[in-house]
């Protein structure tokens, strides 16, 4: 004797709804370095070119559109009292730095396109003799 089994299969359906959300990260800061050593500029010289890399911590990479520098400071010149202050007006930063993606990590990519120049202002610049201009980087989105 055979047996035959047979089943019942019986479903419903129903349609639905429902939410989700996915968030993008944010982007942390990239720190600008300067890697190029400048000395020896003096009044009228002729400007030094300014280079360097990228710290980006971010965990892929992170396009800029262009680092623009300022001299913020200047630091040890001479003290004469008798003369002018050097100061970050004596100094001229020129030239640019284009669009650069800039990889994940520390050191890393590179730039140049600035340079830097202690110009002749015809008036006694003893006072930047010596002295350091302090360059403040920004790396611009």
């Amino acid at each position: 004797m055979l047996g035959l089994a047979v089943g019942a299969y019986a479903y419903w359906t129903q349609g639905g709804t429902g939410t989700g959300t996915a968030s993008a990260d944010t982007t942390s800061a990239i720190t600008v370095n300067q890697t190029s050593s400048v000395s020896g500029l003096y009044p009228g010289g002729p400007a030094a070119t300014l280079s360097g890399t990228f710290d980006n911590p971010n965990a892929s990479a992170v396009r800029i559109s262009s680092i623009t520098a300022v001299v913020s400071s200047i630091t040890n010149g001479s003290s004469d009292s008798s003369k002018p202050a050097c100061v970050a007006t004596d100094f001229s930063i020129g030239g640019s730095v284009g669009t650069v993606t800039v990889p994940s990590g520390s050191g890393v990519g590179t730039w140049s396109g600035l340079t830097i120049q202690l110009l002749n202002t015809a008036a006694n610049q003893d006072n930047c003799k010596g002295a350091t201009a302090n360059i403040s980087y920004t790396a611009n989105p």
